[in-house]
């Protein structure tokens, strides 16, 4: 009798975000793109939900339910949580299979190494035989459809939940590259602080990545009508709801600080490039993944500061994962941005 190969083993990707968890499964692409949060029982520290089920549960559960994200800055922040999330995961996206699964999981390239073993202790002990890691801008750039093995040099932008890695490519290496904990949860916590300082109104996270997304605008195109949102909040001076507009031509006042990091840790990787490389950085342009980088306007915002173009890669927010699962499938022939693997 022979056996079906799929039913024995799986091959499984997975980009581990701070904000989202997108699993790739060798063969079948995306199969799984949930957000990165959990909720909790208090009462006997039970998980309750995961995923978009959890998500849904966000400002309106019982006291006795905690809505957690346990992945903080793109590293894990409660281990146990987020073994039980990863758990949750790889069993949907693998089914029944006689072999345990080897997963390569895709980390921030600035991490150190005890972060890197508690995504590895993790991954195996949520189901892996085997773990495999590559760097987030690496696998963005796959991703993207760059052939990064060929000798000359690209820049990637990789905007995610928690963390923004930037990182000069070539000969399928990493040649210059850093890692801020600035990102897509940041933009949200600036609207929001904003709201509150402007306004004097008190809005939550979903609000806030609803604006970002529906009106947000950082490069100014003149338009004889700038787009418009009614939020909804809680007044902090009377306590009761209250309305009020928010035009897209504030969005730049609201994110000038996490974004003037981002473009900054951006000048500073174009300053440690190599000389050799910066040409073909100028003609290959800046790529943006992750997220964060669809914030309208955010491509030219960089091309004017850096004078160096700049486009959005098609499906950004897929771009790593879907290279994680490439590099996965390829790993026989070699993956220089891969990290090394751990597991039986």
């Amino acid at each position: 009798m022979a056996f079906n190969k799929n039913l024995i083993t799986t091959d499984v990707g997975i980009d581990l975000g701070t904000s989202t968890v997108l699993v790739y499964v060798k063969d079948k692409g995306i199969v799984i793109r949930e957000p990165s949060v959990v909720a909790i029982d208090n009462n006997t520290n039970k998980i309750v939900r995961i995923g978009k089920e959890a998500q849904q549960m966000l400002g309106r559960t019982p006291e006795n339910i905690s809505i957690i994200r346990p992945l903080k800055d793109g590293v894990i922040s409660q281990y146990s949580i987020t073994l039980k999330m990863l758990e949750y995961f790889i069993d949907r996206a693998c089914g029944f299979t006689l072999i345990r699964p080897r997963v390569m999981i895709c980390v921030p390239s600035g991490i150190n190494e005890a972060e890197e073993m508690t995504v590895v202790n993790a991954t195996n002990q949520a189901g892996a035989r085997q773990t495999l890691l590559i760097e987030e801008p690496v696998a963005a750039a796959i991703g993207a459809g760059i052939d990064i093995n060929k000798p000359e040099g690209h820049m990637v932008v990789d905007i995610g939940g928690g963390t923004t890695d930037i990182a000069v490519i070539s000969y399928g290496g990493v040649v210059a590259s850093e890692s801020i904990r600035i990102a897509g949860n940041e933009l949200d916590s600036a609207i929001m602080s904003y709201m509150r300082k402007k306004y004097k109104v008190l809005i939550g996270e979903r609000t806030a990545e609803e604006i970002k997304i529906k009106v947000g605008k950082v490069f100014d195109v003149p338009t004889r009508k700038q787009p418009k949102m009614n939020v909804k909040g809680r007044c902090l001076i009377k306590g009761l709801p209250k309305v009020v507009s928010f035009n897209a031509s504030e969005t730049l006042d609201a994110l000038i600080e996490p974004l003037t990091a981002i473009i900054d840790t951006i000048c500073l990787v174009i300053e440690r490039t190599p000389p050799e490389l910066l040409a073909d950085i100028y003609k290959n342009g800046i790529v943006l993944t992750g997220g964060g980088s669809k914030l309208t306007g955010l491509d030219k915002l960089i091309e004017k500061t850096t004078g160096i173009r700049t486009y959005l890669a098609k499906d950004p927010v897929s771009c790593v994962v879907i290279g994680t699962g490439k590099s996965l499938e390829e790993l026989e022939g070699g993956v220089k941005g891969f990290l090394g693997g751990f597991g039986n």
